[in-house]
């Protein structure tokens, strides 16, 4: 395994890798992904082999040109008002943490999308990751770098240390910048619908498209096949088990040893700590010390990885505020503590 920091030549070995039908870990403005070549079906079995992901869960195809969406993608299946809707959120949420689920061609393998005929399409807002994609195939099917079902990587170490030398090569790009996955948008059935909570919040999209449903996970059926990742009722978990809630009923909870806590701000923290006689010598910490959603996003798997680190035997949560990108916080957290 190589694990190299981001420069031209680390990018061109790593595309010469994908090309080859290797796999290898690189940073996009979300988390890191593990590539493969998506129109290689031998390459992608070998990332779900290291991944142990299960093969109904299908994978995310990353683009680095509008124009490859052409190619990879059958938009002659979506209507004139679907297609219309498509170009507005590609004008103006692309690059970006936006998914989109469209039919697909041919050419991208079945095992890719769980035999469905749609696919869900990203161009990230990642300068070497849009580099790494144009240097090799031009589509990357790319899910989170990392054991499934388990933390996602927002740092190369994360990788290294989760993954080691089943990664043919791992591109050291620094922290994450969003720090959760991509929203998932599905727009081939009558009703849009988010399917997956993540880094394009869900005003946003209906600033500019309209109203927009959430997918209830509890009526998902992994028996039929996922239409997106992310849509597992358990996922993103530590190894540490984890409990999460509310900040009215988080307070009412008693300091015990070995227990790690984590809180959305420092206000919420320093309402706790009124009510508690600390005893003991424990890991407390706050995703945002000023309550930003976006510094709490950026910051929440990473955290997350220092407290399973902690040697605790279980980690306490407070949910963020619904709205913005504490939609996708709480999805992840409700889904670790799954």
């Amino acid at each position: 395994m190589e694990f190299l920091p981001v420069t031209q030549e680390s990018i061109s070995r790593a595309a010469d890798i994908i090309r080859s039908g290797g796999i290898v870990a690189f940073p996009t403005e979300t988390v890191y992904g593990l590539g493969a070549d998506a129109y290689n079906a031998e390459a992608l079995v070998k990332v779900f082999e290291v991944k142990n992901r299960p093969y109904f869960d299908p994978l995310i195809i990353h683009i680095a040109a509008i124009e490859t969406l052409e190619t990879a993608a059958d938009l002659s299946l979506l209507n004139e008002e679907t297609r219309r809707k498509l170009f507005i959120l590609a004008e103006n949420l692309w690059p970006g943490p936006l998914s989109i689920i469209l039919p697909k061609k041919d050419k991208i393998p079945g095992i890719a999308t769980a035999g469905l005929r749609t696919a869900a399409f990203r161009f990230p807002d990642h300068e070497t990751a849009r580099d790494l994609i144009s240097l090799s195939s031009g589509a990357v099917a790319a899910p989170s770098a990392n054991p499934f079902g388990g933390l996602s990587p927002t740092r190369a170490e994360h990788i290294r240390d989760s993954l080691g030398d089943k990664v043919d090569m791992i591109l050291n790009g620094g922290a994450a910048r969003i720090g959760v996955e991509s929203t998932v948008l599905d727009i081939t059935g009558e009703n849009i619908k988010i399917l997956r909570y993540g880094g394009t919040p869900r005003e946003t999209i209906e600033s500019l498209i309209g109203p927009v449903f959430i997918e209830d996970s509890s009526e998902v059926d992994s028996d039929c096949g996922l239409v997106s990742p992310g849509q597992l009722k358990s996922h993103y978990a530590p190894r540490t088990p984890l409990s999460v809630f509310s900040i009215e009923n988080i307070n009412l909870l008693p300091c015990e040893k070995n227990t790690a806590w984590l809180f959305f701000d420092n206000f919420s923290r320093n309402v706790w700590l009124k009510g508690q006689g600390i005893k003991h010598d424990i890991p407390i910490k706050v995703l945002s010390a000023s309550g930003n959603i976006s510094e709490a996003a950026s910051r929440l798997f990473e955290t997350l990885h220092e407290l399973d680190k902690s040697n605790v035997c279980r980690i306490f949560a407070q949910f963020a505020p619904q709205e913005g990108l504490g939609a996708a916080i709480n999805d992840r957290l409700k889904k670790a503590a799954s």
